[in-house]
């Protein structure tokens, strides 16, 4: 009873919540742009290579660390003052998101896809900078030691707003009255998110920000070879813009990092962007496929959520990371079992259930890592580069997806295959990190006492 207290403790705090109903509106608009616009697209008799194609509209998602930090340092009129710097933001972009949403309803694909295409890449603009502020809060609200229930809890919200509602709800909602008005109705469920940031605390880490700024403006004034009038010009430049990802270059082990995050979820990419055109080419309805793969998927998804942040707690981050990886990459294979069984509802559920138990365990434990190598200085830009960089050899590379499998004349069993091997790349560059450049030799970090 002892044990089982310690565990749900992290979780009975009130931020937890906050971070909960967050991660729903980050999570919202994804299945919006990805799995269930993918059907839409199948449905009007768009093909496999083109739906392929609209990956590279969630490019957003790979280059929000350009943009991040004036989300880091520019202030808002009224909104900064009236909420703070990151919910003054975040108001602000989910207020956008909304409008943004229900233009993307109005599109009709199979009369022009291009208008299509740009209503998507205006969705996911605001969708991945939204991401950008409820991240930078997440990593500020939190101490570390509070970084696996967090992530935790973070992607809870996520598949609560992208796999229930927003994909299996989206689903039904679709099969019922039409694409466009699910999306309308969807759209409106951003309010949530909204809400939130209205009722939730601003972040205290403006200590932080002043003490490493007044250092980057000393790094700057120490540059004696150039002008004082040039220094002058530079300052603000080099503390705003380029001192948040000068000092993660300082660290030891930077560069293994950065390649680690690039390719540790790519077998992942490459199975989500076309896992429900797979299902939807075996036959399975609408309504099947919200039911296994939204819903028991959902369900799966979150136990191993839970069991995420155990594993993170109980062996640290980075042993999480190996076990968990190597747990995904086993489960990919499971699809190829689906395709070479057909439309049998047991092995669809399995596969399902097998796939999403493994995705909750991997996404808790890589979130916290990206998490744990933030500087409270420079949050929001230095964990956009950092998701970025994942997001970027996912989207970039998931855009193939269609073009494999017509490649493959559609073999889905090899091509899942493929996925699970892929999946495997990124194990041993986590060796070398586990071996040389632990966690514990990033940087301290000092925050201020939350309210």
């Amino acid at each position: 009873m002892i044990a089982l207290q310690r565990w749900i403790a992290p979780y009975l705090d009130r931020r937890m919540l906050i971070l909960l109903l967050l991660g729903f509106a980050s999570g919202l608009p994804a299945p919006l742009v990805f799995s269930n616009l993918s059907l839409w697209l199948r449905e009007v008799g768009v093909s496999r290579t083109e739906i392929g194609l609209f990956a590279l509209a969630a490019t957003p998602y790979a280059i929000n660390f350009l943009w991040a930090p004036v989300l880091d340092r520019v202030a808002l009129p009224w909104l900064t003052a009236r909420f703070g710097r990151r919910r003054g933001w975040g108001l602000l972009i989910q207020a956008l998101l909304i409008v943004a949403l229900l233009l993307l309803s109005l599109a009709k694909p199979e009369q022009n896809l291009a208008w299509m295409a740009l209503a998507v890449l205006f969705v996911t603009f605001l969708s991945a900078t939204q991401d950008i502020v409820i991240d930078a809060y997440r990593v500020e609200i939190l101490e570390p030691h509070q970084y696996g229930a967090g992530s935790a809890m973070a992607v809870w919200g996520w598949h609560l707003g992208g796999t229930l509602v927003g994909a299996a709800g989206g689903l039904y909602l679709a099969a019922h009255f039409g694409w466009q008005l699910a999306y309308q109705l969807l759209a409106l469920s951003v309010l949530i998110g909204m809400v939130t940031l209205v009722l939730s605390p601003e972040p205290r880490v403006q200590q932080v920000i002043l003490e490493e700024d007044a250092q980057q403006r000393a790094r700057v004034a120490g540059w004696s070879w150039l002008p004082q009038g040039v220094r002058l010009f530079l300052t603000p430049l080099y503390v705003n813009l380029v001192a948040p990802f000068a000092e993660f270059t300082r660290r030891r082990g930077w560069l293994w990092i950065l390649a680690f995050i690039f390719i540790f979820k790519l077998g992942d990419a490459l199975l989500g962007r076309m896992a429900n055109v797979f299902y939807g080419d075996l036959g399975f309805s609408l309504i099947e496929i919200a039911h296994v793969a939204k819903v028991y998927g959902l369900a799966a998804m979150l136990l191993g959520v839970v069991l995420g942040g155990v594993l993170v707690a109980r062996v640290g981050i980075l042993k999480a990371l190996f076990i968990s990886g190597l747990a995904t990459a086993t489960t990919n294979l499971t699809y190829s079992l689906l395709a070479y069984s057909g439309q049998s509802s047991l092995v669809f559920a399995t596969a399902v259930i097998a796939d999403n138990l493994t995705s909750g365990l991997v996404t808790v434990a890589f979130v916290a890592y990206l998490s744990s190598l933030c500087n409270l200085a420079y949050t929001a830009s230095q964990y956009a580069m950092l998701a970025s960089l994942g997001n970027l050899a996912r989207i970039w590379f998931s855009a193939s997806s269609g073009w494999m499998v017509d490649q493959l004349d559609g073999d889905w069993m090899v091509f899942f295959i493929l996925t699970a091997l892929i999946a495997l790349l990124g194990l041993p560059l986590l060796w070398v990190l586990m071996r040389y450049f632990p966690i514990e030799s990033q940087p301290d970090r000092v925050r201020e006492e939350q309210e």
